[in-house]
């Protein structure tokens, strides 16, 4: 059973839905709300869905429904995946964009978007650069270098694929890919927005980026951390679904074989450092010099010379490791393959 703030009267025929879950950033989500309120493109329509939150999503957005064009949700806990997939529901726009209830859209990012998607068919998604803010030890860009192997603007399948056109999680796409794809795949516990791009792609078209910095993604204190290992087990299940869809003899099928193959050496690899984190130091080192191919440099040649000399320093360096790559705090190295700022 779900509550809905009726938004039927609304005197605009909405072109964008704004989809905005608000799980657990009550304190936050008047700050998406007004970034909604102030773009230069006025006709869209928002859904703001409370997936069973902690906290009192209700009356942060209370002083909002005042607008027709915001409609309130209120459901049992069912997930992100869940969530979205009801509030789009709920929606009749043509174009969809997301954004997080603790994020921001800069004012000229509903009116770019729209206007890219409806002036060129072949556009399957469109993303944009984005400021990192928040708990973070400095401010940084979501997205840093050239963006996939074209022209910069484009991507295509395989940019996507292996991360070289890299999708910020504020999105926009259209409803009718987004119902021939089948939405969010809600089995998804890690990586959904990834998948959903990735299938979204197979429909054919490319992906459009706008070298322009048109939202703003907090990180907070206590996000969800990006945990190597679920996160690669997320990318790995994308991959072997899309090697799944796409014909035997799809010209991405061979950069798929590579990517589950590096992911899995990958994952073996943060298997490993657990082991060490978690007191099982002989072992963990044992596994990690099997792999130890997945990084490189001198520092990492370094630590593996202490660690044979002091294995007892192996289990605070990795633990500082793993600290430094939470979410949020990783600028490259093994968040580039595992998508961090990409899928945000």
């Amino acid at each position: 059973m779900f509550e809905v703030a009726d938004s039927s009267n609304s005197p605009i025929q909405p072109r964008i839905a704004v989809i905005v879950p608000a799980y657990g950033v009550a304190h936050l989500l008047g700050e998406a709300l007004d970034s909604l309120l102030a773009q230069e493109l006025q006709d869209w329509e928002c859904v703001v869905i409370d997936d069973g939150a902690p906290d009192d999503v209700a009356g942060a957005v209370a002083p909002y429904l005042a607008d027709p064009r915001i409609t309130f949700l209120a459901t049992r806990n069912q997930g992100v995946s869940a969530a979205r997939n009801t509030a789009i529901a709920a929606t009749h726009a043509p174009l969809i964009a997301l954004l997080d209830g603790d994020d921001r859209f800069r004012p000229d990012y509903l009116a770019t978007m729209a206007a890219l998607l409806e002036s060129e068919p072949a556009i399957r998604l469109a993303t944009c650069n984005a400021l990192i803010f928040g708990a973070v030890p400095q401010e940084r860009l979501c997205f840093q270098t050239k963006q996939g192997t074209g022209d910069g603007s484009r991507g295509t399948l395989a940019d996507v694929l292996d991360r070289s056109f890299g999708v910020y999680i504020g999105t926009t796409f259209r409803r009718a890919d987004f119902d021939r794809v089948g939405g969010f795949d809600t089995t998804m516990a890690q990586s959904e927005d990834f998948d959903l791009w990735v299938r979204l792609m197979e429909l054919g078209g490319h992906a459009w980026y706008v070298d322009k910095i048109m939202g703003e993604y907090r990180v907070r204190p206590n996000s969800a951390s990006a945990h190597a290992g679920r996160m690669l087990m997320g990318n790995i299940r994308v991959y072997e679904k899309a090697r799944a869809a796409l014909p035997a003899d799809a010209p991405e099928q061979p950069l798929l074989t590579r990517l589950i193959a590096e992911s899995e050496e990958a994952l073996a690899f943060e298997h490993a450092i657990d082991r060490v984190v978690d007191g099982d130091t002989a072992r963990g080192l044992a596994e990690l010099r099997k792999v130890k191919s997945r990084v490189g440099g001198p520092v990492w040649a370094l630590s593996f010379a202490v660690w044979r000399i002091f294995p007892g320093l192996a289990r605070p360096m990795l633990a500082w490791r793993r600290r430094a790559h939470s979410r949020g705090n990783d600028s490259g190295g093994l968040g580039a393959l595992l998508g961090e700022g990409a899928a945000l």
